[in-house]
């Protein structure tokens, strides 16, 4: 097999680096040539994948601690910051997966058979036919006899879902390795066909059986990842609070959110019983057909609003481009309430839908719920964001956190409720609902992640803590174990915006930006951990052996 030439591009020797001290150009051809790695080896649980990727990472370390960090620009220190973060997360995650990979290993013995097979068609290898079919026929009976005998193993969901992720990522890629030959090689067709099809459907049986014998999966086969692995993700967010202190913050955050909402229900006439309070604000939604206008309206009051108050500068051409769809009832089960961006996706139900369902979705998306969500998605939230991402900072999208997007959109909720933008007792039951949601994401997120918590559980506390609908509450519980999101995403949302709230008291209140100013600068930072957003509006010194250490809600 010919040798493959390296990637001298992302060598960064020493030399070279001191010739072009700025970061940016280095993280651009570091993403093109990790992108390029990743298509030409298939199997990234492969051997020669991990070690691949190993040097190429390390070298990228070295070629970066040789930069003369002192002599960067606050900017490019910033960045240089960014990327090792952003390299040792790969890492520590690539470590975290392989030691996932040994532990199923007598799962799946068969394995190191089939990515030899794959890597060897990868490097156009010369091939025998028959040979190959003598392989696949032992393949077969191995795989079943396994299959067989999962009735005496025990089997948790974590371990559980890697393996048979593993067999079905393993089925695909011997999938592409026989039709890469098949018809263009008579003679491998003519060998291999039989076997190779008894080798395909004994995989299928296997992974089905696998994800059938999981114990303490429930319904949504999730993953909690554990406290060790949640400390590293905080690490690599900048966020230096434990998981156990987080849960403390949400708490508080959510006796505010019990207190104010214990007051708008004494308004709307329920007393203490806020419950009933919100069930009668979740009654007041539009008509069928009527959803598309009410949004629109509240868009376009949101906007107005901003722009009346300069309170950060929305290019006319953001404001000309949003657009609306309506999200499919399937799609529904994993987002019940809208999603945005330059497209705000309306949850709302069909006629094809169950009676129970469409009223669920009707209570759950009123129009006291949607006066936060739509600002939220659109302007100042969601779209203002993604609108400005694609023209400040471009190369910063390898460093995107949540805590950064989702935390910007719940903090203009947070702004705008200090500012009194909710108009009645109502609208403040249906924003405080959004808030009080976002302190139990944080609980029942790193609840589920500390193995304190089922899904089952987090449903329950769902519906029981904030008064969501059960049906709802559920598809929140899914998307949020299942919905290939980070273990860290829903925290996010009420973290990133205490982090921004405490970043504008520290230079807005205090009279040092003017808000728009201050805006402005966070949204054309790009999408970074919001400790270097306040890095770069702050002016902090910066050395390359910095940790994270802003308490930015203080002890707990």
């Amino acid at each position: 097999m010919r040798a493959l030439p390296l990637l001298v591009v992302i060598a960064l020797a020493p030399s070279t680096l001191a010739q072009d001290p700025r970061i940016r150009p280095l993280i651009e051809r570091y993403q093109t040539d990790k992108a390029l790695l990743e298509r030409r080896y298939e199997l990234v649980f492969s051997n020669t994948f991990a070690q691949r990727m190993q040097r190429f990472f390390h070298e990228t370390l070295d070629g970066l601690a040789a930069l003369p960090f002192e002599d960067l620009t606050k900017d490019d220190q910033v960045d240089w910051l960014l990327f090792r973060n952003a390299i040792q997360r790969e890492l520590a995650r690539r470590t975290r997966t392989a030691k996932q990979d040994d532990a199923i290993g007598e799962l799946v013995p068969f394995a190191e058979a089939i990515v030899e097979l794959v890597e060897k068609r990868r490097g156009v290898e010369p091939i025998e036919p028959k040979k190959l079919a003598a392989q696949l026929s032992q393949l077969a009976p191995t795989i079943e006899k396994l299959t067989a005998s999962l009735g005496s193993v025990d089997l948790d969901s974590k371990t559980g879902n890697h393996a048979a992720r593993r067999v079905s990522a393993l089925s695909r890629a011997l999938r592409e390795w026989y039709r890469f030959y098949k018809g263009y090689d008579p003679m491998f067709s003519w060998w291999v066909k039989s076997p190779y099809t008894d080798v395909e459907e004994a995989l299928g049986d296997y992974a089905q059986a696998i994800r059938a014998k999981q114990r303490g999966g429930g319904s949504f086969r999730g993953e909690p990842i554990g406290r060790a692995a949640l400390l590293d993700e905080l690490a690599f967010e900048m966020i230096p609070y434990s998981p156990e202190e987080l849960v403390r913050i949400a708490q508080k955050e959510f006796a505010w959110c019990d207190k104010e909402m214990l007051r708008a229900s004494r308004d709307l006439g329920f007393g203490e019983e806020w419950k009933k309070a919100l069930d009668s604000v979740k009654n007041r939604h539009v008509e069928p057909g009527e959803q598309p206008r009410m949004i629109r309206e509240l868009a376009w009051e949101a906007i107005d609003y901003i722009d009346e108050h300069e309170l950060i500068t929305v290019p006319e051409l953001c404001k000309e481009s949003w657009r609306m769809t309506m999200m499919s009832p399937e799609r529904q089960k994993t987002s019940p309430y809208f999603l945005g961006g330059e497209t705000i996706q309306v949850s709302f139900p069909t006629d094809a839908m169950a009676h129970i369902d469409k009223l669920m979705s009707m209570r759950g998306n009123n129009r006291h719920f949607a006066r936060a969500t739509v600002h939220h998605e659109l302007i100042p939230g969601h779209h203002l964001q993604g609108f400005m991402t694609d023209r400040h900072r471009t190369y910063r999208r390898l460093f995107r956190t949540p805590f950064w997007m989702e935390g910007w959109a719940l903090y203009w909720e947070m702004t705008l409720w200090d500012r009194d933008f909710q108009q009645s007792a109502a609208d403040r039951v249906g924003m405080l609902f959004w808030r009080m949601h976002r302190c139990a994401r944080i609980v029942f997120s790193l609840s589920y992640h500390l193995g304190e918590m089922t899904e089952q559980e987090c449903i329950d506390f769902l519906v029981e803590r904030v008064g969501h609908e059960r049906n709802n509450a559920t598809a929140e519980v899914r998307r949020s174990v299942v919905g290939g999101y980070g273990p860290l995403y829903q925290a996010a949302y009420m973290l990133g915006a205490l982090q921004l709230r405490a970043l504008r008291r520290e230079v807005v209140d205090s009279g040092k930006l003017p808000e728009r100013d201050f805006h402005d600068q966070v949204l054309r930072a790009n999408s970074i951990p919001i400790e270097m957003v306040r890095a770069l509006v702050i002016d902090q010194k910066l050395t390359r052996d910095f940790r994270s250490s802003w308490r930015f809600y203080g002890d707990v």
